[in-house]
């Protein structure tokens, strides 16, 4: 399967170590139906009719690494939601898999295209998204 990340999950990031083992496929973007939302040290990809293009990495996961990022993504309490979504070329070929949220994000600071902000330094410390909500 694959999954488009776009935040933590990226190279470099806190919870990359959740895809080791797996395969990188290349950046990517989507096409311009989602806007992402800074949430502190993690962000969040909605839907949107007034969506940007947003920029990531596209990874090939086996089931059993699909099934850890659902427990790291909070996916039983509602906090994110996998969804299937449509790439742009070069991967539009396929349908890809990226974790939605499912919370309200009135109020929180809108990214752009990209997370983190050209801007932000590092990642402070901090728990887990679900255990921070």
């Amino acid at each position: 399967m694959r999954i488009f990340t776009y935040g933590t999950l990226k190279r470099g990031h806190r919870l990359h170590g959740h895809l080791a083992g797996q395969s990188y496929l290349g950046e990517a973007q989507t096409v311009p139906e989602f806007r992402l939302h800074n949430c502190g040290w993690y962000p969040a990809l909605v839907e949107s009719s007034d969506g940007r293009s947003i920029r990531g990495e596209l990874w090939a996961v086996d089931e059993a690494t699909l099934k850890q990022l659902d427990e790291v993504e909070d996916v039983a309490s509602g906090l994110y939601e996998r969804r299937l979504i449509c790439l742009q070329p070069p991967f539009d070929d396929l349908p890809a898999i990226a974790y939605v949220y499912l919370r309200d994000v009135t109020g929180l600071p809108d990214c752009g295209n990209e997370w983190p902000l050209p801007d932000d330094a590092a990642e402070p410390d901090s728990p887990s998204p679900a255990s921070s909500q």
